[in-house]
């Protein structure tokens, strides 16, 4: 009889791989973000508030019998801009303009708050360095060197509600969240915001996080804007009889008998 065949050896099975752990993702040291992208100007506009919020890796703000922990600072600001400011004059009674200084870069909005005031957070060459601070905003100008116009510039600005340095903190809520309201004023510019949300450890910025915002007009404020930019002969004469009805529809209700 033809010999039994033999059955093939059966390969022993493979020993489970184990995967290497996954190596753990480092957390931010900042982390941020605003309450909104966009802030609509209509024709009702009267300001609002802007939240920036966020959360740190560790504590922030003062801690019992620890010392103080870390710091955050907020500023918020627009592009730069050229800006003229001008002394007024007195000449056979009547208030002219006079001489002037121009400012080649002048942001028409600049919003400073943080869990301290500034110049406890940084030192004098920090913020010098980092050009934070009102008093550290390159305001360069031609014409005039006076520092009474740079004063001038500052006091207008500040008066406006537009250049704002809060000594207040921000609100802190659980050692490491945070949120900060900042104020839009009525007259606050269109156009593109950039907030710059700064952790700062033992004096100095140690994390920085950008975020941006856009303000613009909107419905019957943007239809008005729009004819006043590409039109302003239209837009002037409109204004001109609106004002004159507007008179005459006075002197109609309050006419004497």
């Amino acid at each position: 009889p033809p010999p039994a065949p033999v059955p093939a050896p059966v390969p022993a099975p493979a020993a489970p791989v184990l995967d290497a752990p996954a190596a753990a993702t480092p957390r931010p040291a900042l982390v941020a973000e605003l309450s909104q992208a966009r802030v609509e100007i209509t024709t009702g506009f009267t300001g609002t508030e802007l939240l920036v919020f966020g959360a740190t890796d560790r504590l922030i703000g003062p801690q019992p019998g620890a010392g103080h922990g870390d710091d955050v600072l907020i500023v918020a600001q627009n592009a730069p801009q050229p800006m003229v400011v001008r002394r007024k004059i007195r000449v056979l009674g009547f208030w002219i303009n006079g001489p002037s200084a121009r400012f080649r870069s002048v942001p028409g909005v600049y919003l400073l708050t943080g869990t301290r005031p500034l110049r406890e957070m940084l030192s004098a060459d920090e913020r010098s360095t980092k050009r934070l601070g009102l008093e550290n905003l390159p305001l360069e100008s031609t014409g005039i060197q006076d520092p009474s116009y740079r004063q001038a510039l500052l006091q207008l600005k500040q008066d406006a509600h537009l250049w704002w340095e809060a000594d207040t903190p921000l609100r802190i809520a659980g050692a490491r969240l945070f949120s900060a309201r900042l104020p839009l004023p009525a007259t606050v510019q269109t156009g593109d915001y950039r907030v710059e949300v700064m952790l700062v450890r033992d004096g100095r910025v140690l994390a920085r996080q950008e975020l941006g915002f856009r303000v613009e007009r909107v419905g019957t404020a943007a239809s008005i804007a729009d004819v006043a930019r590409q039109e302003p002969l239209v837009y002037g004469v409109i204004c001109i009889l609106l004002a004159a009805f507007a008179g005459w529809m006075g002197s109609v209700l309050f006419r004497r008998s």
